[in-house]
């Protein structure tokens, strides 16, 4: 049975092991960041914004879960907002709490999601960018060039892998018993690499990327990248990968 590392964060990993599993591929999980929310912050006053904008089921997460706890009455305003998600499951976190979003990008990732907003959408407005301690500044920057105001909240953080998961997948890999790396995101395929403290893999390892963004990151440190999918979630990343696999 072929075995493919799992980088997502430990409350993540558990359905895409389940997607993995149905193409009869194995599982090992080295999360390699791990999530922690951000002490400090409160919700600010969604009146003084036109948009929001959510690229994680993360940010949701944390950003909800505050919201709730200290002032739930402003859930109610952040249903009024104009709404930004990348991805299905970022869209449906935020859905269950009856916040709607605009339509969601034809390509998961932040870059498509500006291109696809007209510049009169932006300019003059000021918008909130909910994110996490490593997300990329696509969104502010592409704002600020359209001439609208981005407040940026840091939600949560990522913290790296942990020495000893780390020498364990280090063995594997050495021994051959990892067949694929799946990526699920720049700070995971980054972190994996600075943890290993190599780019160069074994022959036969297939490197996997969830989605553009990541490949692209993947790319800028050297490495190839051998599997993209082309629905951007859990259940096309595993049937690509497993597709793949059986090549």
């Amino acid at each position: 049975m072929k075995t493919v590392l799992v980088t997502r964060p430990k409350q993540q990993a558990a359905s895409f092991v389940k997607e993995l599993e149905q193409y009869g591929l194995n599982s090992f999980v080295f999360p390699t960041i791990e999530i922690r929310p951000v002490s400090g912050w409160s919700v600010p006053d969604l009146s003084k914004f036109d948009g929001v904008f959510f690229t994680s089921p993360n940010s949701v997460s944390f950003f909800l879960d505050r919201l709730l706890t200290e002032s739930p009455e402003k859930l109610e305003h952040l249903q009024k907002l104009k709404i930004w998600a990348v991805g299905k499951t970022t869209s449906g976190d935020l859905a269950k709490h009856g916040v709607t979003t605009e339509p969601l990008p034809k390509i998961a990732d932040a870059v498509t999601l500006m291109e696809e907003i007209g510049s009169e959408a932006i300019a003059g407005r000021t918008f909130l960018f909910v994110r996490g301690s490593l997300s990329l500044g696509t969104i502010p920057d592409v704002i600020e060039k359209r001439g609208g105001h981005c407040v940026e909240l840091t939600v949560y953080e990522n913290l790296p892998p942990s020495l000893e998961e780390t020498v364990k997948v280090k063995a594997l890999l050495e021994q051959g018993k990892l067949s694929c790396l799946s990526f699920t995101s720049p700070s995971t395929a980054i972190n994996f690499f600075e943890a290993i403290e190599s780019t160069a893999l074994p022959s036969g390892v297939l490197v996997a990327a969830i989605g553009t963004t990541t490949a692209s990151a993947l790319e800028k440190i050297g490495l190839q990248v051998d599997i993209i999918p082309e629905s951007f979630d859990g259940p096309g990343f595993a049937k690509a990968i497993a597709k793949a696999l059986e090549q």
